[in-house]
């Protein structure tokens, strides 16, 4: 019954900015470790960044000094503030566990948060 929900994209220009939710249902969030990913036109899914149950955070280089992530253990939530945003960050957002994706199950993901990013 776990379940991610993702939300807080839209359209902005290059340079703009966003800040993605996720909120988790079905397990016991503050102990876990959570992650962004996303997916791109054409592309596979990919991780960008994860939170540790202690804060401890972790980015691929391509957001690194862009993206901040952070966690709301009351709310069940992560968030994603992005800055400076670039069109190839355009793409659909998602949350989850942080693990192989190939190891997650697959009923777990959301729907995603598109992210349209205008040159």
């Amino acid at each position: 019954q776990v379940q991610f929900a993702e939300s807080g994209g839209g359209l902005v220009q290059a340079g703009g900015s966003l800040r993605l939710a996720c909120t988790a249902s079905g397990i016991t969030f503050a102990i876990n470790t959570i992650a962004w990913y996303r997916q791109a036109p054409g592309k596979q899914r990919e991780f960008l960044a994860r939170i540790s149950s202690g804060g401890d955070r972790n980015y691929v280089d391509s957001v690194k000094g862009r993206f901040t992530i952070s966690r709301d253990n009351a709310k069940n939530t992560v968030y994603l503030r992005m800055n400076s945003l670039k069109p190839e960050d355009t793409a659909v957002y998602y949350c989850n566990t942080f693990a192989l994706i190939a190891a997650i199950q697959p009923n777990t993901w959301g729907q995603g948060t598109q992210v349209t990013v205008s040159s």
